[in-house]
């Protein structure tokens, strides 16, 4: 654990004991959903990880200092906070010098996550390819990231605004194992199903488990690895209204010109304006379901990672 990382004690003492420990992003409470929204879904969905039996790590930049696990305080600060920053991997050491706050994204909350020595997050969605990346080049660190980090990624794909073939192959390219929970068909975020196959599958949270303590044996040094958990039908955003806003959002884009940062916030802005908030009604419950079946493999990866450690000290 490193010295700069504030780590709670609760946290810390999980950690020491073996029990199922989960991370959580901080951007959906920032940046994500709108007050008080995003207040009730952070401390909902650490009393959901608390209810399966694990503890939940929050992860964020308070005051300069990089902390996993926050306070009902803190929590309160990320969803209130104005000029809370959104932070990368590569911009937590820019706001700890500066002494400033910051939301962790996917790849800043897998980064601390993993230098705590946390093994499983959930989120909603990755970042990934934009549609225009071959003229932009804007790729979500999110997938570079995770190529180097050892931590097991619970989320239900990455979003349709995004370029979903190209993320999937560019993760391929990168090393990075992708399997669904009990389906191989990559989820769309918003939608059960993108339209992608993926190539593995796992069938329970102890066959995820299992992945994850080989992978960290005989997978590419470092490496992560991606869970995706689709929503059901019966959950999903009805298909016909998602692809109605996407097709006029994705024409409003180029008509407007927008680019660059400015893309994703506009186009879920959109969502939530043109369904009536019922994107916002199927965010909330993606990020329930994943941080729930995080815990659950995170319980089964504590209960194998304990046997194996009986196994070896019998020898």
């Amino acid at each position: 654990m490193s010295e700069a990382i504030a780590i709670r004690d609760e946290v810390a003492e999980a950690l020491r004991q073996g029990k199922p420990v989960v991370a959580l992003e901080s951007t959906l409470i920032a940046q994500g959903l709108p007050y008080p929204d995003n207040l009730d879904l952070a401390s909902e969905v650490e009393l959901l990880v608390r209810r399966e039996g694990g503890v939940p790590a929050t992860i964020a930049v308070i005051g300069g200092v990089p902390k996993v696990g926050l306070s009902p305080q803190d929590l309160e600060l990320m969803a209130t906070g104005e000029g809370v920053a959104k932070l990368s991997a590569r911009d937590i050491p820019m706001a700890v010098a500066k002494k400033g706050h910051g939301a962790t994204t996917v790849a800043g909350t897998a980064h601390l996550a993993a230098r705590a020595g946390i093994k499983l997050f959930a989120t909603g969605g990755l970042g990934g390819v934009h549609r225009a990346a071959r003229d932009s080049w804007d790729v979500s660190a999110d997938l570079s990231t995770l190529s180097r980090t050892p931590v097991a990624v619970v989320c239900s794909g990455v979003k349709s605004i995004l370029d979903v073939p190209a993320t999937l192959e560019y993760l391929e390219t990168l090393g990075v194992p992708v399997v669904g929970f009990r389906t191989r068909r990559f989820p769309g975020f918003y939608l059960a199903d993108s339209g992608s196959a993926l190539d593995w599958d796992v069938k329970d949270e102890e066959e995820a488990a299992q992945l994850i303590a080989v992978l960290r044996k005989l997978g590419p040094e470092g490496s992560g690895l991606v869970i995706t958990n689709a929503l059901s039908w019966e959950e999903q955003l009805d298909p016909r209204l998602h692809d109605r806003v996407l097709k006029d959002s994705l024409g409003e884009l180029k008509h407007r010109s927008i680019r660059g940062k400015s893309v994703t916030p506009f186009l879920l802005d959109r969502f939530q304006r043109e369904t009536k908030g019922e994107s916002l009604r199927v965010n909330k419950q993606i990020v329930r379901n994943n941080a729930r079946l995080a815990t659950r493999i995170s319980g089964a990866l504590a209960i194998l990672e304990a046997r194996e450690g009986n196994r070896a000290t019998k020898r």
